[in-house]
């Protein structure tokens, strides 16, 4: 001890000696991290759970996919176009700037510059400003998923990111992969204030301290470390080194479930994983023959038994069971003569190469699985030069749309059909957002048609044939190869209390956990 302390300052110094004892740290590895720190930057997976972490939506899916309110404490319909969200006040930002009805309107009007977001939101004419803590979210036309397209409005905080950085940039501008000041810096309402970033290397944060709602979790201080690696992953997590991973490999999930101090959790998913066939780039794929033979030729059931281990369910089309747009016929059609007679049919019996990009460390056994697809299209003779690669350097790559196959998952942002078919296959239009995932560059214009005509449909009868129709469309078409809908798994030590806050859309309410002694 050094000498000149008095009682009182051994006293404070014991107190927070204490009080750091008690802090509840934990440690989570996921196969990657958040690509950015912007919430609007981009519609994936990985920023959207972060946007759980630091900040707050108006609505939320819970567990068990019932929504409850959060920004927004109640809602009602005023009309059949409009929908009033009361707004919860005494809320403050991580500036410590204050909460209002301003934040969400500029919220929204950033959301309409996103090039991935603004698709979600096209079926309104606006948002209005009733008073300080209520808004009107209005629709151009009876629209029947307010309440899912309000689960994406993560309010930001006006004041922080208005004006210009020192080197005379927007701070509110969204560019992808740039490392804009909104990809930087973070002022949310969340459970979780940011404490430092390092790509690819760890994310840390805190407890807010001011944070509004004080019935959720008991974790004071968050780290989340990227470990691609499947092995890599279980082993930190039985060695002791994290408290929590995601996912667990299939091969793994054995090791973890029997662990001494671990537990393994799952969930079902509507998370499709596919092939686009990039029609701009290799001209063999206009041929809807050529698709049709591709589809043929990949053994769905084969990839989800061998590789997969069952932890997935065969696709043959988007729309999971449960799902208004979902066929029941439309399954898997594996069928190695059929793809070979089409190939040979439409001229192309000897083959043609092909370029084929995947992720190696976003899906369940994404790398394992593009490398299966690659060896079942040598049989018809297609032959791919395959390149794998880390999501962060992904989705860039995926976005020029320059290979002629690429991997993709999706999980319906609005959990309804036709989430994926605006993203996925819908003619791609820069102005509205629609196909901003169509890397196939598949265009149909009844299939544009029909999109447009569900999403103000509020028949569920009709709205259902609707969709359903797509569906067949699409699978006629043979507009992408559908491989399998992805389930979810985590692994957790013991005293973690993971199964409270998981959900199918796989975004785990980290604010919410509690871990016990």
């Amino acid at each position: 001890m050094k000498k000149g302390l008095n009682k009182i300052a051994y006293a404070l110094l014991a107190a927070g000696l204490c009080a750091n004892a008690m802090a509840v740290n934990l440690t989570v590895a996921l196969d990657a991290d958040p690509e950015s720190l912007d919430v609007y930057e981009q519609l994936s997976g990985g920023i959207l759970q972060f946007a759980h972490m630091s900040f707050d939506p108006l609505v939320r899916f819970d567990k068990n996919m019932k929504v409850e309110g959060r920004l927004a404490e109640s809602w009602e319909q005023l009309s059949p176009t409009v929908t009033r969200f009361h707004l919860r006040k005494g809320v403050k930002f991580h500036s410590g700037n204050p909460f209002t009805a301003d934040d969400v309107i500029w919220t929204y009007e950033r959301i309409l510059k996103s090039e991935d977001f603004k698709g979600l939101f096209t079926a309104y004419e606006g948002m209005k400003k009733v008073d300080d803590f209520t808004v009107d979210l209005v629709a151009k036309a009876p629209y029947p998923l307010v309440l899912q397209n309000a689960a994406y409005i993560f309010p930001m905080d006006s004041k922080f990111y208005t004006g210009t950085t020192e080197d005379g940039k927007d701070k509110a501008e969204i560019v992808k992969a740039a490392g804009t000041y909104a990809a930087t810096h973070v002022s949310g309402t969340g459970p979780f204030k940011v404490v430092t970033r390092e790509q690819g290397v760890k994310l840390e944060m805190t407890r807010f301290a001011d944070y509004w709602d004080k019935q959720t979790g008991n974790v004071d201080n968050f780290k989340l470390v990227p470990i691609k690696e499947d092995a890599t992953r279980v082993a930190a997590l039985l060695s002791g080194d994290v408290d929590m991973i995601a996912p667990v490999a299939p091969n793994d999930q054995a090791r973890v479930s029997k662990g001494a101090n671990t537990k393994l959790v799952t969930a079902t998913s509507d998370r499709i994983v596919m092939f686009e066939m990039n029609q701009n780039t290799q001209p063999a794929f206009k041929d809807k023959r050529v698709r049709q033979a591709v589809n043929y030729a990949v053994n769905q059931v084969g990839i989800v038994d061998k590789i997969m281990k069952g932890f997935a369910t065969p696709a043959g089309q988007m729309s999971p069971t449960g799902y208004l747009g979902h066929v029941d016929s439309l399954a898997p059609t594996y069928d190695l003569d059929k793809a070979k007679a089409l190939m040979k049919e439409a001229g192309y019996e000897k083959g043609f190469k092909v370029t084929m990009i995947s992720t190696n460390n976003r899906y369940i056994n994404d790398a394992k699985v593009a490398q299966a697809v690659a060896a079942m299209l040598a049989k018809i003779n297609i032959k791919v030069e395959l390149k794998t690669m880390p999501k962060a350097q992904y989705w860039p790559e995926f976005e020029k749309c320059a290979s002629d196959m690429q991997l993709i998952g999706w999980q319906s942002d609005t959990q309804d059909s036709g989430n994926y078919f605006e993203y996925l296959v819908m003619t791609p239009n820069a102005d509205t957002g629609k196909g901003q995932y169509n890397c196939g560059n598949y265009s149909n214009p009844e299939v544009d048609k029909l999109v447009e005509a569900s999403n103000v449909e509020v028949d569920v009868a009709k709205r259902t044939a609707m969709l359903q129709q797509i569906e067949q469309l699409l699978a006629d078409d043979a507009a992408f190869v559908p491989l399998h809908w992805q389930n979810l798994s985590w692994g957790a030590k013991k005293n973690v209390g993971v199964e409270e806050i998981i959900n199918p859309l796989d975004l785990p309410h980290y604010g919410d956990l509690k871990v016990s002694e």
